[in-house]
């Protein structure tokens, strides 16, 4: 018998396939909008630029600022450029970074927003906004947040680095583990859920070997879907809680960071979720938790957070951070365990429950 759930679509247009930036023009028309600002980190910056060109007369230029963890001093700067220069709805191409510029801009105006992702991250398909301002991270999930409009094309991945790919790759993986076992879960996002899963795991260490597998490329941005739409629908739980903190607190790589904390997180909620565990072993073949640790060692990922640069007196600060208003989680948090699984994730050591 079914458990009772309650279950939301996210409203939204995704368009999926190869060339498929070419009907960006036509995307912007439908929209209505007459100048829309392209986002880019400063590394994309002439990718969005190209896009400037193809809009003609619809664009209002390019604002190339777009850092990690979304600091609220670089949305302010982008807010000045919409204002002066009358923009009605931006683009933003690139991964995360990008990606939650242009959320945190629709956040404060309302104003819709084409995605066109060049990593496996999936947060274009949530109505989740993560922050930082003065060191620490925070969250926030409103309609407005969510993207208008999606466009994946498979040829934008192509040049997308092995490594990035792996890392990039595995936290979308996250999304779609926590939502799992998230506390609003429901039957048609595990079953996309354990489908993003299994897509990603097949592609990314063929990725890896041949970073040229077009096949492989598109089965990852079809992973990265999936469980981008899996964290829009349901809720986060203590992965996200440690990634926000560790992320926002210490300044340390989104993707590389959630790679990393991943296994050691599903570890510790083993204990808790035996039927989530049960369901990820016919995707993962084996300890679902070891499998992602090396997974992570099969892409080439770094696996310890000593690694990324934090330093090990951070460790207990760590701890404190993410003791201090947690997100619900099946297992409840206690301080002993939590350090424990901090310093195997410092070390890079095996995920342990």
């Amino acid at each position: 018998m079914a458990e009772p759930f309650v279950y939301t679509a996210n409203p939204g247009r995704v368009i999926f396939g190869e060339g498929t930036i070419a009907r960006l023009p036509e995307e912007v028309e439908r929209l209505g909008l007459a100048r829309v600002l392209l986002l880019a980190t400063p590394q994309q910056e002439a990718d969005a630029e190209r896009l400037a060109d193809r809009l003609g007369d619809h664009s209002a230029g390019v604002f190339a600022g777009a850092v990690m963890h979304t600091p609220v001093e670089v949305t302010e700067r982008a807010m000045a450029i919409v204002a002066e220069r009358g923009v009605d709805g931006v683009v933003a191409i690139g991964g995360g970074s990008t990606i939650g510029l242009g959320k945190a801009i629709a956040y404060r105006t309302d104003l819709p927003q084409i995605v066109i992702p060049t990593t496996y991250a999936g947060s274009e398909m949530t109505p989740i906004l993560g922050e930082t301002s003065d060191g620490a991270k925070t969250t926030r999930s409103d309609a407005k947040i969510l993207p208008e409009v999606v466009i994946y094309d498979v040829d934008l991945t192509m040049t997308l680095p092995a490594a990035l790919s792996g890392t990039s790759g595995i936290n979308a993986i996250a999304h779609a583990i926590e939502a799992l076992y998230a506390r609003d879960r429901n039957p048609i996002i595990s079953l996309m859920a354990v489908e993003g899963i299994g897509a990603l795991v097949r592609a990314l260490p063929v990725i890896a070997a041949d970073p040229a597998d077009k096949a492989a490329r598109s089965d990852a941005l079809y992973g990265a879907w999936l469980c981008g739409s899996c964290l829009g629908a349901v809720g986060m739980a203590l992965h996200h809680k440690l990634c926000h903190v560790l992320g926002g607190s210490f300044d340390l790589p989104h993707a590389e960071t959630h790679t990393i904390v991943l296994p050691h997180a599903l570890a510790y909620n083993a204990p808790a979720i035996p039927e989530v565990m049960t369901r990820l072993l016919p995707v993962l073949g084996r300890d679902p938790a070891r499998a992602l640790y090396d997974l992570a060692g099969a892409v080439g990922a770094k696996r310890g957070l000593r690694h990324l640069g934090m330093d090990e007196m951070a460790i207990d600060e760590a701890v404190s951070r993410a003791m201090a208003n947690p997100y619900w989680n099946p297992r409840p948090l206690d301080a002993g365990p939590l350090r424990a699984l901090i310093a195997r994730a410092w070390a890079g050591d095996p995920p342990a429950a």
